[in-house]
């Protein structure tokens, strides 16, 4: 887990901004900093790296790494690399470290750009190819490891963070409007509908995506892998077991590494099953971090405290306080070159901060079980229509009745039927948004869109919110949370194996007896706790505004009301009235901490 950078073109690039370009990345990768320039036929590359040292942390090991002419830098882990080393020694490679990073140039070496077809794992990476005079990047399936790139008519930079890519460019980017005003009234729903980011021109490598770039600076971008959801004739105990055999075998690879690891815990069945399954099943040294939120509606307390006397680790609880949130969230703003998506990740930021200064350098995370397994309350009304035809219909019904209705606070969701009488209805992923708009002081709106992955209404929009809108957001935050503390983040639940399978899966067994991620829940029947493995409650990692921002505190209103950019977008008058309020709906809790990360984000970048 590391930092990268690099720019391909025909414009030198002065020491000054190398050094100011690896001194950005120096969060990603304090253990090792290095870079190499080549010159062919006055066409200049260079690549730039940053290492955090957790496969093989000898030096031997540091990038850039240069074998039979080929130089790779490289952000992320491949997990099977012990199985492909393997592979290639019987064809004939001989190898000079332990790591990862050596197997992946020599796959190159060995496949070619088909290397990636054979990696389980996460990676954003460029390997200069001088034999073939080109450059060649990848992002893995998931976009786990972030890649953004900056074309201009002299070349092309690519990095890690945006602020690598600034400091190489050496001018100023400017900001994308349009992308805040998609944020501010829609939400972070939207903002991986497109390739743009909060700056203008600067774009997001897509999931699964490959890039050659040659001399000339003629660039090809393809896929190398699509999800398919390819339902097969299974029986419930063939999911189940199914889903067992792939989750232990992704988690066994995700324990692979030369520094000890952390363990992110909830009161979910996500996390929690991972923990578990560490411990239980691997009987490895478990150490978990939670987050305490006071306000009822988020404590977790007592499934966080059962999972931990259940498996007898260490843990940590952090209790969510109001002092210095507002610090705390400029130095996020300031570290992601962005607004922060989410208050859960101003509350998962306290996460790495403590996992870091116990000396972990890996932290475990339960992200995308709900997009595998489901598990959002729009997943509950979405499996009632596709259930619709089934015999057992009525008691899909009446479960959803007795079970889950009574949880959901979205009024659109609160109607079983919802998708029977509108298929295209997705109105509760953008609630309010024509208030929003209407604080704006010149017109905007979108118009709600989502790709075709598959016929089925259900898993269409698990795949949306897995590659478009949820999981990408979830990856992209915690990967900059972490980093920001040195600590590399892994999740297990993003295997391509277990996502093969999941999405094989018969709609039917995936929500039963009122549970969502039903098959999840069995699988892991005799490692989990049974108070969180029975828990129906759809919690998830998240806090309460009133617990972040004190809006009875003058000192705090007049902060949000003090001169600012933000009110060049946003009409002043409109956000006086709001915060004047007692209470807010809870889409309006959502606008309002959008506001405050908008507002602080323009006043430091614009």
């Amino acid at each position: 887990m590391c930092g990268i950078a690099g720019y391909i073109g025909k414009n030198p690039i002065n020491e000054e901004s190398i050094h100011s370009t690896l001194d950005s990345m120096r969060k990603r990768g304090p253990d090792n900093q290095g870079y190499k320039v080549f010159n062919e036929n006055e066409t200049l590359i260079y690549l730039l790296h940053s290492r955090l040292s957790i496969i093989d942390i000898d030096n031997r090991s540091n990038q850039p790494f240069s074998f039979d002419n080929c130089t790779l830098i490289y952000n992320g882990e491949i997990y099977n690399y012990i199985e492909l080393k393997k592979d290639l020694q019987d064809k004939g490679h001989s190898f000079s470290t332990n790591s990862d990073t050596e197997v992946l140039l020599k796959s190159y070496l060995e496949y070619g750009e088909d290397c990636v077809n054979k990696f389980n794992g996460m990676w954003a990476f460029a390997i200069w190819d001088n034999r073939k005079q080109k450059l060649f990047l990848s992002r893995d399936r998931f976009a786990e490891k972030p890649l953004y790139y900056y074309k201009t008519n002299n070349g092309f930079y690519f990095g890690s963070e945006i602020k690598a890519i600034q400091n190489l460019v050496n001018t100023k980017l400017e900001i994308n409007y349009e992308h805040i005003k998609r944020y501010l009234v829609y939400g972070y729903k939207f903002l991986n509908k497109t390739k743009d980011t909060y700056f203008e021109n600067v774009k997001s490598l897509e999931h699964a995506s490959n890039i050659t770039i040659d001399l000339n600076l003629n660039c090809n971008q393809y896929k190398f892998w699509k999800p398919q959801n390819k339902i097969l004739n299974m029986t419930l105990n063939d999911a189940i077991e199914g889903t067992k055999h792939h989750l232990l075998n992704s988690m066994k690879l995700r324990l692979r590494s030369d520094v000890k690891l952390a363990f992110c815990l909830s009161g979910g069945v996500d996390s929690a099953s991972l923990a578990s399954i560490a411990k239980k099943e691997f009987n490895y040294d478990v150490t978990t971090f939670s987050i305490i939120d006071k306000d009822s509606r988020y404590n977790e307390s007592e499934n966080i405290k059962s999972t931990i006397d259940d498996i007898g680790c260490k843990s940590y609880l952090i209790d969510l306080e109001l002092n210095k949130v507002t610090s705390r969230l400029e130095d996020l703003i300031n570290y992601h070159d962005s607004p922060v998506a989410t208050i859960s990740y101003l509350v998962h930021s306290m996460l790495s901060e403590k996992i870091s200064e116990n000396g972990f350098k890996v932290a475990i995370s339960g992200t995308s079980a709900d997009e595998l397994f489901t598990g959002y309350y729009d997943h509950f009304n979405l499996h009632l229509f596709e259930m619709r035809n089934h015999p057992d219909f009525n008691q899909f019904l009446d479960e959803w009745k007795r079970y889950t209705g009574k949880f959901i606070r979205n009024p659109y969701l609160k109607n079983p039927k919802l998708y029977f009488e509108n298929e295209s209805f997705r109105e509760h992923n953008y609630l309010n948004s024509d208030v929003f708009a209407s604080f704006l002081i010149e017109d905007f709106s979108l118009e709600y869109s989502e790709k075709k992955f598959t016929d089925s209404l259900l898993r269409n929009r698990m795949l949306n919110e897995l590659f478009h809108e949820a999981t990408p957001v979830i990856l992209h935050e915690d990967d900059l949370n972490s980093m920001m503390y040195s600590v590399e983040n892994r999740s297990p639940f993003l295997d391509v194996n277990l996502f093969d399978f999941s999405y094989s899966i018969p709609n039917e067994h995936l929500i039963i007896n009122g549970f969502g991620k039903y098959v999840l829940r069995e699988a892991v029947s005799g490692i989990l706790n049974e108070k969180v493995r029975t828990d129906r409650r759809k919690i998830g990692f998240n806090a309460s505004i009133n617990s972040l921002i004190n809006l009875n505190d003058p000192q705090s209103v007049d902060y949000l009301l003090s001169d600012s950019p933000i009110f060049d977008i946003i009409k002043k008058e409109k956000i006086e009235k709001l915060v004047s309020k007692k209470y807010f709906e809870n889409s309006y809790k959502k606008f309002m901490f959008n506001f405050m990360n908008t507002k602080i984000f323009l006043e430091n970048f614009s």
